[in-house]
């Protein structure tokens, strides 16, 4: 691989890509597996749709990481001080490159979602636009702009359901609340944890408009939302009994992310947390499946 195709995935955050993707193809099986054991169900599915599921897997992958890339784009002077080892601030991707290849990455993968029904083309169009918007416009909106990231994060489980049609969608409603709940606590953590830089550039995130304490409440509030609804899936026979007993380990990394940001008051430390109980949530639900 040479270095110029790694800093372009780099750009793209493919870890957090690839991650998001295979979120996606869970929640094409999941529905499924719903679907397919419904004896109400319109559609029955028949054998699971394979080539669909590869696809939902590539337009996500593609349409994050054109989100992660225009993000970077118009985060340039932020990112200049909070994270200045990125391929744009570093100076291994210039400017109008980034721009011009996360729209080639958005079109891609919008084209590719419309090839599967126009239900995964519509939300991969909605998601692209909200993801353009959100990098220009949202980002810089205290607390519509981290609601913004909690849908597009947890709207991948709609994704991957949207194989089925709008019955799909229904079946994993609840995992698509759940995923929205926890993200969206963890970006408010992740912006206490860059105040710094935000401070500097004069941007207008939630901890900077009420201050970081009153932010952690919030961040706090919505984890244990969370946290109080994760069994859900399970009272609601989306999941089976192995869900329950694995998402217990995603509750508890989600108490030591509340820990850490109130008792400790390391937002740093509380967003690695977060970030391992999301982990640990994915798992519960390709185990309760």
């Amino acid at each position: 691989m040479s270095a110029g195709v790694r800093t372009y995935l780099e750009l793209m955050r493919y870890k957090n890509c690839l991650l998001a993707g295979f979120a996606a193809v869970i929640g094409t099986l999941i529905a499924f597996n719903i679907l397919a054991s419904d004896a109400h169900s319109l559609h029955p599915p028949g054998n699971f749709p394979v080539s669909d599921a590869g696809l939902v897997f590539l337009v996500v992958f593609l349409v994050s990481g054109a989100g992660n890339a225009i993000n970077d784009y118009f985060d340039i002077k932020i990112d200049s001080i909070n994270r200045p080892e990125r391929p744009i601030p570093s100076g291994r991707v210039k400017l109008k490159e980034a721009f011009y290849f996360s729209y080639l990455l958005f079109a891609l993968g919008t084209a590719l979602a419309f090839s599967i029904n126009p239900v995964c083309g519509s939300i991969a169009l909605f998601n692209s636009l909200l993801l353009i918007f959100y990098a220009k416009t949202l980002k810089g909106t205290p607390l519509l702009g981290n609601l913004s990231i909690g849908y597009l994060t947890g709207s991948t489980f709609l994704f991957g359901a949207s194989v089925f049609g709008f019955e799909g969608l229904k079946t994993l409603f609840v995992l698509f609340v759940l995923s929205a709940l926890a993200i969206t606590a963890r970006e408010i953590v992740k912006d206490i944890e860059d105040m710094e830089g935000d401070k500097t550039e004069g941007a207008d995130t939630l901890p900077l408009r009420i201050g970081a304490r009153k932010a952690s409440y919030l961040a706090v509030l919505i984890g244990f939302l969370a946290l109080f609804l994760s069994p859900l899936p399970y009272l609601m026979s989306v999941l089976g009994l192995r869900y329950l007993y694995l998402v217990l380990l995603a509750d508890l990394g989600f108490l030591a992310a509340i820990h850490q940001i109130l008792v400790c008051n390391n937002p740093a430390k509380s967003s690695k947390m977060l970030k391992i109980a999301m982990f640990f949530a994915l798992l519960a639900f390709i185990a309760g499946v």
